[in-house]
């Protein structure tokens, strides 16, 4: 009977691996590096140059226009320097502001008309909004949606697509939300060019107008309420594309 060979025996695939001290670190995994900012803002640049070549002439007008106010500021009071070494920060970052402008207005045209450019234009809000990266309710046929914001002026439903066929995604939503919050406002904004309807551009800037009506602590709490007694809608799980999506036909 052939001896079996021993198992304790390390195998030459193990002993050849490095071994590692009670107290030594674990080796470093290798980050993935980021592109700097300089290389950043030069992207931003280029991509808002194919849509808007008028940016580069308005940078440069806000550069030299910031840069000549300094200058004639420090010349009147006999210190031109001074002005100039003011003055040529102070316009590169009038030239980025304009640039930061310019940019976010080609974003928007860039998707503008696309299914679910009106939860890109959420995303944009600032701090003190609620927002969801799905929609609250989608029309897989039409592709239409309806998407929602919770901040401080209440609920607010931001529909996508045409008035008269969105309309009763939107209606349907907020009868839900009335009967899960009967006192909180819920405001509803169209998105569109249409007449009454406010193009997505506009869309953050028309809601922070809005009037305040909560505290932070009861924007939390509507937040909550809505998920915990949300369960009249089928949640979309994750990973999957509600405008993909295709009703299912029976036999």
């Amino acid at each position: 009977m052939a001896n079996s060979p021993d198992s304790s025996k390390p195998t030459p695939a193990a002993s050849d691996a490095p071994k590692r001290g009670l107290f030594s670190r674990k080796p470093k995994e290798a980050k993935v590096k980021k592109p700097s900012r300089l290389k950043q803002i030069t992207e931003v640049f280029q991509m808002t140059r194919r849509h808007d070549p008028m940016v580069v002439w308005l940078m440069l007008l806000a550069f030299l226009g910031v840069v000549a106010v300094s200058f004639l500021v420090g010349f009147l009071l006999e210190n031109w320097i001074t002005g100039l070494i003011i003055g040529i920060p102070l316009g590169l970052l009038a030239a980025t502001l304009i640039l930061s402008r310019r940019a976010e207005r080609a974003a928007f045209a860039q998707i503008e008309n696309q299914p679910g450019a009106s939860g890109a234009a959420l995303g944009t809000l600032k701090r003190g909004w609620i927002t969801e990266d799905q929609p609250v309710a989608v029309n897989p046929r039409t592709q239409d949606a309806v998407f929602r914001a919770i901040g401080r002026p209440g609920v607010v439903l931001v529909s996508e697509g045409p008035s008269h066929r969105v309309r009763p995604l939107v209606e349907a939503e907020r009868k839900r939300l009335a009967r899960i919050l009967p006192n909180v406002t819920v405001h509803v904004i169209e998105s569109g060019r249409g007449e009454g309807q406010v193009p997505i551009s506009q869309i953050a800037r028309k809601m922070n107008k809005l009037n305040n009506e909560l505290t932070k602590i009861e924007v939390s709490a509507v937040s909550k309420r809505i998920s915990s007694l949300g369960g009249n809608r089928l949640p979309i799980p994750k990973g999957i594309d509600p405008y993909k999506a295709r009703p299912s036909r029976g036999r």
